[in-house]
């Protein structure tokens, strides 16, 4: 039996994207005809009559924001007074080592052919 991985075909499930973005409002009845779903990505706020299966302004509401992800970002101290730790960028970094920009040339060594 061999099974073959069908690429862009039909989609397995049927859950809107909206279910997760952070730009839907949904408004739910009790029943499935009583749904009303709008898009606040746009303006003005648009009605979607269907299932979302794509969308380009999709943001996941599950995901934690800017301001969340810096609450709980690790501080990173040095031992020494006034050191920087973490990442720099290369155009902040100083070279305080003058032979790592200008490597000294090292001649290489002669090659010789012994014919014995």
């Amino acid at each position: 039996m061999s099974l073959r991985k069908v690429y862009g075909g039909t989609p397995v499930g049927n859950e809107s994207r909206c279910e997760t973005c952070a730009s839907a409002r949904i408004i739910q009845g009790y029943a499935e005809s009583e749904r009303m779903v709008f898009c606040d990505a746009m303006y003005p706020a648009t009605r979607i009559p269907f299932n979302v299966m794509q969308c380009t302004m999709y943001e996941d509401k599950r995901l934690p924001d800017y301001e969340k992800l810096k609450a709980i970002a690790w501080q990173i101290r040095t031992k020494s007074a006034g050191s920087v730790a973490g990442f720099v960028l290369g155009s902040d970094m100083e070279s305080t080592d003058t032979e790592a920009d200008n490597p000294a040339e090292v001649d290489a060594p002669a090659a010789t052919m012994d014919n014995s």
